[in-house]
């Protein structure tokens, strides 16, 4: 699965910083508003563990990690949904992403200028709120006057006036699209169909200037040093290892990171594992066993018979296919079968 996450956030907050030292990447990082104006991508695997101990259990070197997709998009600024600063084109790049990284500014640098004039993170996450939410008014109120008019000829469309009409005055009221809840199956779908900025996933990252921080709080808000992690992606295992010690942390930051983009979008991984590679496959939570055998080919879910399922850790802790089967422990699933997290999958079909 393609999966991209749009870096945000007000000019000079660090969002090129953290771009640098999630994908190991060199894009400019400079002292000035729109230093950055194409968008910057980078591909970044999701950091797991279970993956070197089920190539141990199988015997193999090879090991492909699920991957996510990172694009660093230029600051936005206040007025961005009516053209300023070049906006349009940026609130454009937002749009193409399946989910938004928004960095605010909570380090202070004589030498580093806030577009704001202050360092004052709530008012930042309430200035690109609001510009996501301006955006997504002008095309709720384009998308009503056609489906008014739509309705005239079709008066199947009421429905989904009236739907745009209720997201409408939602966004009226300052609250964004993902907040509309209790959605049928037709609402999701129309909802989907608008493709609103503020309906999509949203992690916050405060970027301090503090060495030992707390990485995580409970309102999909991580704090990371982005300057401390840009230097750990620099450096050699060993040595990052050594200076992760001497800060008291357990893993970089970007690891936490990664793992809650992962999750925010609603990700799980399951494995494949043989002497050829142990791999990791991103599939929806929810997904049932053909579905995710399509994710490796399509033609692996139009035929799909059965799949050989075993929990990693049981192929793991028994040492490979052979001893997990003679204990119990490999399951035959059908169609119906919904994959869990860390499930290790042996498709069989007939394609």
């Amino acid at each position: 699965m393609s999966l991209s996450i749009g870096i945000v956030g007000l000019p000079n907050v660090g969002k090129s910083t953290l771009f640098n030292a999630l994908t190991k990447n060199k894009a400019e990082a400079s002292n000035y508003p729109f230093c950055t104006i194409d968008p910057n991508t980078g591909i970044v695997p999701v950091p797991d563990e279970r993956l070197e101990l089920l190539a141990k259990a199988v015997k193999t070197e090879k090991i492909i990690p699920a991957v996510v997709e990172f694009v660093d998009i230029a600051g936005i600024v206040e007025g961005a949904s009516k053209g300023e600063g070049l906006g349009n084109k940026f609130l454009a790049h937002i749009r193409e992403c399946d989910a938004i990284l928004e960095v605010v500014r909570g380090f202070r640098d004589s030498n580093v200028t806030h577009v704001a004039g202050e360092i004052n993170p709530k008012s930042d996450m309430e200035t690109i709120k609001t510009e996501l939410i301006l955006a997504d008014l002008e095309t709720m109120t384009k998308r009503v006057v056609s489906l008014e008019k739509e309705t005239k000829s079709d008066f199947k469309k009421k429905s989904e006036l009236e739907f745009a009409k209720k997201v409408s005055v939602f966004l009226e009221k300052g609250d964004p699209a993902r907040d509309v809840s209790n959605l049928s199956e037709d609402e999701s779908i129309w909802l989907k169909s608008y493709q609103l900025l503020s309906a999509k996933p949203h992690i916050y990252v405060e970027n301090t200037d503090k060495e030992k921080i707390e990485n995580i709080d409970g309102n999909q808000k991580i704090t990371i040093n982005a300057k401390i992690e840009s230097e750990l992606a620099d450096l050699a295992e060993n040595e990052r290892d050594e200076y992760l010690k001497e800060l008291g942390i357990n893993e970089p930051g970007l690891n936490l990171l990664i793992r809650k983009a992962y999750d925010l979008l609603g990700l799980i991984s399951y494995f494949t594992a043989g002497e050829k590679e142990v791999r990791a496959w991103t599939i929806k939570k929810g997904f049932t066993a053909p579905r995710a055998a399509g994710v490796i080919h399509t033609d692996f879910e139009k035929g799909f018979i059965k799949a050989d399922i075993v929990c990693w850790k049981d192929l793991v802790d028994l040492g490979g296919w052979v001893s997990a089967r003679e204990a119990g422990r490999v399951r035959l699933e059908g169609r119906d079968y919904l994959m869990k997290d860390g499930d290790v999958a042996l498709f069989k079909s007939s394609s």
